[in-house]
């Protein structure tokens, strides 16, 4: 009988850069992967946890004000905000975890930036009875504290990182530390479509509900396919769910990343100054110093200020599917002022970056052309942290 084997890399990114430690617990995930993950029955209890638990299917709305403002293309914008805790995050944690109980997992360990992707993992610890912590990095701790109260109150420990730049990519290398030594009972839900193989594959997976949605939902909006995509790319979790249905088609794709200041503090690897390197189990683009050391990122948005990016999205600029691009935080305030009043929408600020680019683009796709913008989380989580950015 032949052995089936998922690919490890896109191209030359991916692979499984690890401690040999960790071989065992990735190749023991792999099979779980293929022989559970993959089976019908597995698949529809999934997409029943997705639809009465999470809320899915999500909407596709057409932002007839925001389209009006911008002055061209058509602006149609894919609702993950509305689901259960408030993004994408969700969608993934609900398939990771129910994957982990079918292994006999009974603990729980994830990192977060912007704090729902912790949040999606304690919901889900809850909702399966497993254990629960999460790793966040204390400057995000800092401009995340309702999400914070939030991981608490669902029941997990929340790990505060004081090492290095105290942010996502710390966070990252002490939740690694911890499945490298606790692999046998625990599983490490990673929150977006980066590390070692086979996460990067089974995140797209399980985000790529987002695009199968989406490109049924446009088609009986317009009757036709839509002219354009866009989202914003931190690891890149959310883009890469939305862009992967698409991927055979000609439909344009865009991912935005962080331009931060503007100047010299960004977290842009493709659109920025990024370099092949290794970084958290992956080889894929990344953000390193004159000495090869990774470099301290930044962005206004928790979610986007990380150093690397998904190796997908490496392999997809390279064959240039996917144009990436940066917006900087001057344009990500202005959009999640605008989409708020324009649509009575608070965006994440994760998702104002995709939106501030997409206001930009419309006149120049002009009218009769449509796009979809992936709004891939609320901005509650934000408004504290925007108040004292604006110092209004």
């Amino acid at each position: 009988m032949q052995v089936v084997k998922m690919k490890r890399y896109f191209g030359k990114y991916g692979g499984q850069f690890v401690p040999e430690t960790l071989v065992a617990a990735l190749e023991e995930l792999e099979r779980a992967y293929l022989a559970i993950g993959k089976s019908k029955g597995f698949k529809k209890e999934f997409m029943a946890y997705l639809k009465d638990y999470a809320g899915r299917e999500t909407p596709l709305y057409y932002a007839k004000r925001l389209t009006e403002k911008a002055g061209g293309a058509k602006i149609y914008l894919k609702r993950e905000d509305l689901l259960h805790t408030g993004a994408h995050k969700i969608n993934n944690a609900i398939g990771q975890a129910l994957l982990a109980k079918k292994m006999g997992k009974t603990r729980l360990i994830a990192e977060t930036g912007a704090g729902q992707h912790g949040v999606a993992t304690a919901t889900v610890a809850a909702l399966f009875g497993m254990e629960c912590e999460v790793y966040m990095g204390s400057v995000d701790v800092a401009r995340q504290e309702p999400n914070v109260y939030r991981m608490k109150l669902l029941g997990a420990k929340v790990r505060v990182v004081e090492s290095g730049s105290k942010t996502l990519k710390d966070a990252i290398n002490d939740a690694m530390r911890d499945y490298t030594a606790n692999f046998k009972d625990t599983h490490y839900l990673i929150g977006s479509a980066l590390g070692p193989h086979p996460y990067p594959t089974m995140v797209r997976d399980f985000q790529s509900v987002i695009g199968r949605e989406a490109k049924a939902q446009f088609l009986k909006a317009e009757g036709k396919m839509p002219d354009c995509l866009v989202a914003c790319v931190g690891g890149g979790s959310n883009a890469i769910g939305l862009f992967h249905p698409f991927i055979k088609t000609g439909v344009k794709m865009i991912g935005v990343e962080a331009g931060g200041d503007g100047k010299k503090r960004h977290a842009a690897r493709i659109a920025g100054d990024g370099k092949l390197g290794v970084l958290h189990g992956m080889k894929t683009y990344l953000l390193e110093d004159e000495n090869g050391q990774i470099r301290d990122t930044y962005s206004v948005s928790a979610g986007l200020d990380y150093p690397a990016i998904g190796p997908q999205h490496s392999y997809l600029a390279d064959m240039k599917r996917v144009e990436y691009v940066k917006a900087n935080d001057a344009e990500a305030l202005e959009a999640f002022h605008t989409l708020s009043e324009c649509e009575g929408i608070i965006p994440a600020l994760e998702s104002a970056h995709a939106i501030a680019h997409a206001i930009k683009i419309a006149k120049k796709l002009g009218r009769g052309k449509a796009m979809i913008v992936n709004l891939s989380g609320r901005g509650d989580k934000d408004i504290a942290h925007v108040i004292g950015v604006e110092g209004s």
